[in-house]
Order: structure tokens, then sequence, then C-alpha cells
């Protein structure tokens, strides 16, 4: 299809970004209510049976552990990182979303791969899957409001246009969206990247000439680039609310990073005055590099999820750290690490809302489904997407360690 012009459609603000603040709070108190309760907080949820609505902690607690000894090695709990403490305690085994869907791959005997984390993360866990094994979201309004910034159809029309009005571009996709958009760079000479290997996946194409056209996070995009020695007048943004994203074709074509506006809703809430305040304390600051460009500049250290942990974990005793990312980790660290002072860099508790709404009351009703012979919530990935999606991860893994 030939497009001369890219023609933005209706401005839509993602509902999972509208509600990201729905479960913000002054106390730092995140233990789960009955999903009745919850239900209250006025965000979307999938609708449940209506026992599982008023069911107690103690008791949801005790049938997820009989539902896991009934159900046996068939089944196969992926809890990622960010997960509220009520329903990362019952996963057999923890980490980062990419991590997880590796770590699935290779349980050969799990039919069922529970994926206690957001939607983009199932569907990557069915990429690289077998087709006998069936992965399971708990709930499918477990969304994530950075992946919902780029919808595929947008991205897609955008693509187009810079491929045709401009030279020499590839399209690298951050783990966090789409299988549509994964599908879409391995289609196109692409890759996936995590934020650990972000800079690894811009060295494959820049030193030889290639520009870059980086979905769906902003923030992370630039912050690469310009770790990379890029000028910041040579990243520019696409703005798929704008005719030609924003941009003149003079712009487009002197650019070397083109970043698409999308955001994560959690690492963009940190501010400079929130480090400032930290450093006054005496505490080293650690940040995601999904946090603005002006809080990775000003923070002692910088990287991905799995990056903090270990840089925690291994701080010495008596050591303060400052940290900017999801608030159920943090708070994870500090319980880890009683011999540290930790904290979050914002006061205000706002855990991740998309994340959040994997209550352990749908892990319970997901769990009641694979022992009584249903699938419920089954994430399953169009094949040609699932092919493409799984040439662009395979060149990730090819990229030099």
């Amino acid at each position: 299809m030939d497009i001369k012009t890219f023609k933005p459609r209706k401005l839509e603000i993602p509902v999972t970004e509208i509600e990201q603040a729905s479960f913000c709070r002054l106390d730092d108190n995140l233990r789960s209510k009955t999903l009745e309760e919850e239900f209250k907080s006025g965000v979307k949820w999938q609708k449940v049976p209506l026992r599982y609505l008023k069911m107690k902690p103690d008791v949801i607690d005790s049938e997820i552990i009989k539902m896991k000894s009934v159900i046996g090695d068939k089944l196969f709990i992926l809890g990622h990182h960010y997960q509220r403490e009520e329903v990362i305690k019952f996963a057999d085994t923890t980490g980062d979303s990419f991590k997880l869907s590796v770590e699935a791959a290779e349980e050969k005997n799990a039919e069922y791969i529970v994926f206690c984390g957001v939607h983009f993360m199932a569907e990557t866990a069915d990429i690289l899957t077998t087709s006998d094994q069936k992965v399971i979201l708990p709930n499918m309004a477990a969304g994530c409001s950075m992946a919902d910034m780029a919808s595929a159809e947008d991205v897609d029309d955008a693509w187009k246009f810079v491929e045709q009005n401009s030279d020499d571009f590839i399209p690298i996709t951050y783990m966090n969206s789409t299988a549509s958009i994964k599908s879409l760079c391995g289609k196109n000479g692409g890759l996936v990247c995590t934020s650990s290997n972000a800079k690894a996946a811009f060295e494959q194409y820049l030193p030889k000439g290639k520009k870059i056209f980086f979905f769906p996070d902003q923030h992370l995009g630039r912050n690469t680039a310009l770790s990379l020695g890029i000028k910041r007048d040579e990243v520019n943004v696409w703005n798929p609310f704008k005719e030609n994203g924003g941009l003149t074709l003079d712009q487009l074509n002197k650019t070397k990073v083109l970043v698409w506006q999308g955001h994560c809703s959690v690492h963009t809430r940190f501010t400079v005055d929130q480090i400032e305040e930290a450093k006054l304390r005496g505490a080293n600051v650690i940040v995601h590099p999904e946090c603005t460009n002006d809080v990775v500049s000003q923070s002692d250290y910088v990287g991905s999820t799995e990056y903090i942990i270990d840089v925690v974990n291994d701080a010495d005793p008596g050591t303060k750290w400052g940290v900017g990312t999801e608030i159920n980790l943090v708070k994870r660290l500090a319980s880890q690490n009683p011999d540290k002072e930790i904290f979050c860099l914002d006061p205000i508790v706002c855990p991740c809302a998309t994340m959040y709404r994997i209550h352990p009351a749908y892990l319970l009703w997901v769990l009641d489904g694979i022992a009584a012979g249903l699938v419920i919530n089954q994430v399953e990935v169009d094949f040609e997407i699932k092919v493409n999606s799984k040439i662009a991860l395979e060149r990730m893994l090819n990229l030099p360690k």
C-alpha cells in the first residue's frame, strides 16, 4: 500500500493508562482484599463466577494449594517481579517477562502455563512454547498501558509511511509490545529487545549506517540512543496523534533514532525532586531505563529489573537505596534485605494497575478450570504472527552478549 501521508486515527488514550492511578495510596499496605471489595476501585475487571467474589484470602490460599497438588507436574505458574505478594508466592519461578517465557518453553512436561503477568507477556510465552502447551492469563483485563499506546494498525501505517519516505530505517520493538508489532519487526529485518540488551540491539544497526524506528517506549529508546552518543536533535518522537507523526520529511530524514510516543505509567512517576530528596537521606539511587532522561541522568545506577535486583542484593550492609521501579518489587527487596534501608523514590504508593489485576481469586479460578478439564483465558497468537515474532526474538537471542 502506498502511503504518502500518515493520517492519525481518532485520539484515544488507552483505558489502562487512564486507570493507572486507581490503586494509588499514601500508606504502603498492599494486602489483597476480597475481589468484591477490589471491584469497587472502578477499573475494568474480567467477570468471574460469583463464588470467587466473597472468598477470603485464607480460603483462596488453601484452595490454590489444593489445586496445585491436584494438577501436579502438568502445571507451571510464572510470576512476574511486579506481582502482588499474595500471587507471586504461588509461582514456580519468578523473573522478568522474557526470562519467564524462556523458562516456560524449557518446561516441556508442563501442559498448562499460567502466566501471572500481563497480556503481552502471555503472548510471548505462547510464541516460544510448543503447540501442546496452553498459555493462560488469569485475568484478561490485565493489559499493559505502554503496549496499548501502540496499536498494531497505527504502527503498521507509521512503518509504511517511514519506509516509503525515508531510507535505511530498521524497526526495533521493546519486549513490552503486542505480538503483532514483534511480527512487523521480524518481517522487516528488525528485532525485539529487552531493557538489558537495548544497547546491543541498537549497536547491531547504527554503526552500519542504519536508522532505528523504536516502539513503543520513547524513554527507553531515547536513553539508549543518547548513551550511544546520538545527538539529542537526531532523536525524534513519532506522535501517532499527528499527521506524519508531527514531523516534516526533512526532520524525518535527519533522524537517526525515531521513537514512538509511548511510556510506562509506573516509571514516568519518578522525578528529579524525588532523587534529590533520596540523596539528602544519603541513599544511592537506582532506576529503570523506562524513566525519563532527566531522571536517568541524575541517578547513580540505571538498569533492567534483574539488574536492579542484583545490585541491591549485592550491596553492602547498612547502605541506603532509593529505587525507581514498581512498588511490589521494591517492598520485596526491602523484605529480603533487612540489613539495608530500601525505599521507593515515589512517596505515593502506586502499584502497576494492570499487573495488580491478577488477584489470587483469578488464579484460583483458572486452576479450578484446569482441574475440571476447562481451559479458561487461553492466550493464542495467530500462526503467521507467531512465526514472524519468533524470527524477531531469535535475532535478539543472537545479539552479542
